[in-house]
């Protein structure tokens, strides 16, 4: 049996990571098709890093770390260069699901975050990286990511308001 070329390690794990890497850029950023984008961003650069990269534990906190920091580029140079307009009405709620409907609220709630505490939450609590883990992929010090989890946490608090609970003190999103 011959071993796999880098092309086919590369597919293989592509195609076993694209959703959750795609989970992950949506909460970032709030839009399917945007996070579409994102994710496919940063295949590409792990794609070009493929060759070089040691394949251990690390790839996926490596391509998570891809899309955090493409999106965090994007929102610096935003405000800068582009407007985002869209010609179609927010999609709507389905009132009879009270799920769906809080799910909704509370990603409205994240897109308010500022992108870095954003960024911290969606590694933090929907990834469920340890401290240390998101630090490493937000490039930063653990006092930094406890404190824009501290700060993330209540920004989404106050733009939910005081009747609706965050389970266990995280985004349930």
């Amino acid at each position: 049996m011959r071993p796999l070329s880098h092309d086919e390690e590369f597919h293989r794990y592509a195609a076993g990571r694209a959703h959750g890497l795609r989970s992950t850029a949506f909460l970032l950023c709030g839009d399917w098709h945007h996070a579409e984008d994102l994710t496919q961003t940063a295949l590409l650069k792990l794609y070009l890093m493929w060759p070089r990269l040691e394949h251990h534990g690390g790839l996926d906190a490596y391509a998570r770390r891809i899309i955090v920091r493409t999106y965090l580029a994007e929102r610096r140079l935003i405000w800068r260069k582009r407007e985002r307009l869209t010609d179609l009405p927010p999609e709507p709620v389905a009132p009879s699901d009270v799920e769906l409907e809080e799910r909704i609220i509370v990603r409205r709630a994240l897109a308010a975050v500022p992108p870095k505490q954003r960024a911290a939450l969606v590694l933090r609590y929907w990834n469920d990286l340890s401290v240390e883990d998101t630090a490493e992929a937000l490039g930063c010090s653990v006092g930094t990511v406890k404190s824009q989890c501290a700060r993330g946490l209540a920004t989404l608090r106050q733009r939910l308001g005081p009747h609706f609970t965050l389970k266990g003190g995280a985004v349930d999103a």
